[in-house]
């Protein structure tokens, strides 16, 4: 809690963005049905600004993520940034900067479809007609007869973490993060929690519930 700074709960979790991910929705939820407390934000790293975290905590918990959105998207040959592409919501396309539409589907298809790929993303692409004749091509495909852009299907749950990154009240966050670094520095240097003395999971889950409890008392004191 960035208030207090208390914890409220402790997961034990792999070293890998996925297993920390999902130890943060295990914590939130349970959180909230054992005590009934929702936060309001969640404030973390760029670990937690996955797509499907992002939509989960915009979409089904209405929680503010106040955390970097993870995006790969970034060029550095030159060519056109994914951001120079205006999303057009009503006909569900992108605009190239020459006005050009991207879509995901050219032609209709006897049974229709999702365009979901595994990663969870719709591919949308422009006219190889379009791009043939186009004076921009070497600054937008130079070395493919047309462009993708590949969209998240949780694009605007990312959409509302970038609009929130450009607000005061995410550079306080950017602040009281602070507050919980400190509490891993004091685990580390105080509590001399800089390695674990059982073996497993179910034992390092142990430890760490005993160390945060120690925390807090010594917080509450």
């Amino acid at each position: 809690d960035l208030k207090a700074g208390i914890i409220v709960d402790v997961e034990a979790s792999a070293v890998n963005k996925a297993a920390e991910v999902e130890a943060t929705r295990m914590m939130i939820d349970r959180v909230e049905d054992k005590f009934d407390m929702k936060p309001e934000r969640l404030v973390g790293d760029t670990n937690y600004g996955s797509a499907a975290m992002l939509g989960w905590l915009v979409d089904e918990k209405q929680i503010a993520p106040h955390v970097p959105v993870l995006d790969k998207s970034e060029r550095t040959d030159g060519t056109f940034q994914r951001d120079d592409f205006q999303w057009d919501q009503e006909a569900k396309e992108y605009r190239c900067p020459a006005g050009k539409p991207l879509r995901s589907q050219w032609g209709p298809f006897k049974n229709p479809r999702t365009h979901i790929t595994q990663a969870d993303t719709i591919i949308y692409r422009s006219s190889e007609h379009d791009c043939a004749g186009c004076s921009m091509k070497a600054r937008c495909c130079p070395n493919s007869t047309t462009r993708k852009i590949a969209r998240s299907i949780h694009e605007s749950a990312r959409d509302v973490a970038r609009a929130i990154a450009q607000t005061d009240a995410y550079k306080q966050s950017r602040k009281d993060r602070k507050k919980v670094e400190m509490l891993f520095a004091h685990l580390k240097r105080i509590l001399k929690l800089d390695k674990l003395r059982l073996r497993g999971l179910s034992s390092a889950q142990d430890e760490f519930l005993l160390a945060a409890t120690a925390q807090n008392l010594r917080r509450m004191a």
